[in-house]
């Protein structure tokens, strides 16, 4: 399937988290596919989102990443038991040069 310049899509990563003693689950790092590794400056806000540009419901995180305001959102999973309790995701768009 190709995919339109533009378009976005969702971009599953590594993120490396803490939790609060309220339980609150906090990212500090992302690990972006190509293994750059991202700290997060702060959490600025936490809220259940739909991922309006690539599709999803999830926790939206606006985050601040290099001064930049940008959005991470956690799917979490629809198995109750077990390990894997979500996976992480960023919206990104189909660069031109991926097209041609």
């Amino acid at each position: 399937m190709t995919m339109l310049p533009g378009v976005a899509y969702k971009v599953y990563v590594s993120v490396t988290v803490d939790f609060s003693s309220e339980g609150v689950m906090l990212p500090r790092m992302i690990v972006w596919e190509d293994g750059m590794k991202y700290d997060v400056d702060r959490v600025i806000d936490i809220r259940p989102a739909y991922a309006a540009k690539a599709g999803g419901q999830g926790d939206r995180y606006t985050i601040q990443v290099n001064g930049q305001r940008t959005y991470l959102y956690f799917e979490r999973s629809t198995n109750l038991s077990g390990n894997v309790i979500g996976r992480w995701f960023v919206e990104r768009k189909v660069p031109l040069k991926d097209v041609i």
